[in-house]
């Protein structure tokens, strides 16, 4: 699998652009909005997810690696293939998603071109307990994330990216809230590695 690429912007075109690797131009499928932050002629690096089919091998790109990992997220509902994945992200924003889907919210969903509300539910019921809650969400107060509040979301998502439903995810980061403050820096990994061992004994 190819997890990312770096190199000199070479095209940028309606739905796509070549990125120079070593000498190869690698064409990579982005949304309007990850091609927007692009520059002909200079060096990006991109996140990227290997869609296999049988008859090709397509590159998807994304501006950071929560798009990425919420795309991957999507392939998993039935009926949602990759250009319907990244349809959605070209609507809504990895936040706004997971809110929708956290909040049974039909409505924003079917605002994506290609998804019905049968379809909307569907991807509500199948995703609700994996895709995890809002990770770059305001505080109560509307200020940004506290350096607590990021290792959390950081820890949520990657639980639920490896199964876990987001009820558990949110038990075993409450149970390891006690070793992160005796931390000077929360140690995500080490973080996450405790919440596995906590899920695994339970």
């Amino acid at each position: 699998m190819i997890a990312f690429v770096r190199g000199r912007v070479a095209q940028i075109d309606l739905s796509s652009a070549v990125v120079e690797v070593g000498g190869v131009g690698l064409q990579v499928m982005c949304t309007p909005r990850t091609l927007a932050d692009l520059r002909l002629g200079q060096e990006a690096t991109l996140p990227t997810s290997m869609v296999v089919r049988e008859d090709s091998l397509t590159l998807f790109g994304f501006a950071e690696e929560d798009e990425k990992q919420t795309f991957e997220m999507l392939l998993t509902a039935s009926g949602v293939g990759p250009k319907l994945a990244q349809a959605m992200l070209a609507v809504h924003a990895p936040d706004e998603l997971r809110r929708a889907v956290a909040s049974d919210d039909v409505k924003t969903l079917t605002t994506v071109p290609g998804i019905g509300q049968k379809g909307a539910q569907r991807i509500i019921l199948e995703l609700k307990d994996r895709i995890g809650s809002p990770v770059g969400a305001s505080t109560s107060r509307g200020g940004p994330l506290t350096p607590t509040a990021a290792w959390e979301s950081q820890v949520q998502t990657g639980l639920v990216g490896l199964g876990w439903s987001a009820r558990e995810a949110e038990r075993a980061v409450a149970s390891v809230t006690s070793h992160a403050e005796t931390m000077p820096e929360p140690d995500v990994a080490r973080l996450l590695r405790l919440a596995l061992q906590t899920l695994s004994k339970a």
